[in-house]
């Protein structure tokens, strides 16, 4: 369990709920999360996570090529890589297209939807968690969607009833509240990420069956709970008891890229958090993720962004 909660670590998420929904049946409307939702909290990240929390009434929700799910109040639904989905009452009916229906928020607060037919009501926060970490692998293995009833969560019903409490301040209160209610989320997003990952789902209970290969999953926690250490692929091959060459081509096919360049990108991503979010001395960041010389760390991160740490520190400061 330790390995995988090292990888959630990894995933620095920052977010905020940006639309105040409520329906009326029937209803249907498409959904997925957009770069101008993320604009008032953050820069555009480059992974978005989506969410919608129910807190009245039910609703349905559609990935393309699932079957429904369906939501009820108290209940969370996030979409790790935020598809394409639709939301309602009814998901026989033409959906409405969302970007026509949203109205700004009144007095500075967050954006609304009323939408419906007058039927029974459904009134639904969506939010979203965006990282800069594009290529963490717990992304990559997790369903289209996972479900968590708020009020089983870590934390029990006191998160249940701040959500709602935060719903309702959002009329007053909108950019305050909807900071508060983002960092619940994320913590209610790990929470449903570690049940699954604790959950069999067909291969013997491993939190690596999503990606098809234990003992991948045994190197990925290697990397990332110990990620200063000295890996190379033949090191990282005889820790799990394979071949360097079979290590190498299960890796690559398990995670999308080669072992060494996986364990790149995640330590300069790690470092660009650290770069942007704390002050500390670039030397120490370059040796805390496992660089022997800060002109080899300069180097590798100029090649991934653009920019040497330095400069990039000063056109990225936290937001």
């Amino acid at each position: 369990m330790n390995g995988h909660l090292d990888m959630l670590r990894d995933t620095h998420l920052t977010g905020g709920i940006f639309l105040d929904a409520r329906f009326t049946a029937p209803w249907c409307i498409t959904a997925q999360v957009g770069p101008e939702d993320c604009a008032p909290f953050t820069p555009q990240p480059r992974h978005i996570i989506a969410y919608h929390f129910v807190t009245l009434g039910c609703m349905q929700l559609l990935v393309c090529g699932q079957p429904p799910m369906n939501v009820h109040a108290g209940e969370l639904v996030v979409l790790p890589r935020n598809d394409s989905h639709l939301l309602g009452s009814d998901m026989n009916i033409e959906p409405a297209d969302i970007s026509g229906l949203i109205q700004p928020g009144r007095d500075g607060g967050i954006a609304q939807i009323v939408y419906g037919n007058h039927g029974e009501p459904t009134h639904v926060l969506c939010g979203f968690l965006g990282s800069d970490q594009p290529r963490n692998a717990v992304m990559a293995m997790l369903p289209s969607v996972l479900k968590l009833d708020v009020a089983d969560a870590i934390s029990g019903t006191w998160i249940e009833s701040t959500f709602r409490f935060g719903a309702q301040e959002l009329a007053h209160n909108g950019a305050q509240s909807s900071a508060v209610l983002a960092r619940l989320a994320e913590l209610l997003f790990m929470d449903a990420v570690t049940r699954y990952l604790a959950t069999d789902h067909g291969s013997g209970g491993s939190w690596a069956a999503g990606l098809g290969d234990v003992l991948i999953g045994k190197a990925l926690k290697l990397i990332h709970g110990r990620m200063a250490e000295h890996w190379t692929t033949e090191r990282l091959a005889r820790e799990v008891g394979l071949s360097r060459s079979a290590f190498a081509e299960r890796f690559t096919k398990a995670v999308g890229e080669p072992p060494m360049t996986y364990l790149s990108h995640q330590r300069l991503e790690k470092a660009s958090i650290q770069l942007r979010e704390s002050a500390t001395a670039i030397p120490k960041i370059a040796a805390a993720i496992g660089y022997e010389s800060e002109a080899a760390f300069s180097r590798a991160f100029k090649r991934m962004y653009g920019l040497p740490p330095a400069a990039w520190r000063k056109g990225n400061p936290r937001p």
